[in-house]
């Protein structure tokens, strides 16, 4: 049996901010179905390498490829910024990001369902708590399908319950033939092996 083709593929990628260059001579590969897990201290580069790869840092030097050519990546980032409107409510601003990123996805209020803001639609974004800001921001990830997920720290502000829908939410992706790469300093709850990149340490 073949392996499956790597939707991203990293090359000798080497990266600076400022003096202090954080990494270099990095390479790795994920495929459908895969989980790598991003380590490393802080201060490693660990969120610098997920800019990166989604084009918002310019690295030094290497190659970042994808699956097919394609010079735009078909990927979400969910930064520890949560990209949400204040003023806007929940359901707003899911048509904000599905108008951005295209309607590929859940509905919104669907999307609201799945990350347990079912009924809250109506509300300004602005009022909600720092975990159901984030299970708003993972629900941005549903209401439009990209391929490859870059997540930086996911389960931040969340609870036992939020720790458990990460996990479904990167399961089920994983399952529909996704990729997920994913900085963080804490185990999530995913059924299945995921492979480690350290940072700052053993790679």
């Amino acid at each position: 049996m073949n392996a499956p083709e790597a939707l991203l593929t990293v090359t000798d990628l080497a990266l600076s901010r400022g003096e202090r260059q954080l990494f270099s001579g990095l390479g790795f590969a994920v495929s459908a179905g895969e989980l790598l897990l991003i380590r490393g201290p802080n201060g490693a580069g660990k969120s610098s390498l997920l800019l990166t790869l989604a084009g918002i840092l310019r690295l030094d030097r290497g190659t970042i490829g994808w699956a097919g050519g394609d010079e735009r990546a078909p990927l979400h980032l969910l930064g520890h910024l949560s990209g949400i409107k204040p003023r806007l409510t929940l359901s707003e601003n899911l048509v904000f990001w599905r108008a951005v990123n295209g309607p590929t996805g859940l509905a919104p209020e669907a999307a609201l369902d799945a990350t347990g803001l079912g009924g809250l639609g109506v509300i300004e974004a602005g009022h909600l708590s720092a975990g159901q800001t984030r299970r708003l921001a993972l629900a941005r990830l549903l209401v439009t399908e990209r391929t490859i997920w870059l997540l930086d720290e996911p389960t931040a502000s969340l609870d036992t319950a939020g720790d458990a829908l990460v996990g479904r939410m990167i399961e089920n992706h994983l399952q529909s033939g996704g990729a997920v790469v994913a900085a963080t300093h804490s185990d999530l709850a995913v059924a299945g092996a995921a492979r480690t990149l350290t940072l700052g340490g053993a790679r």
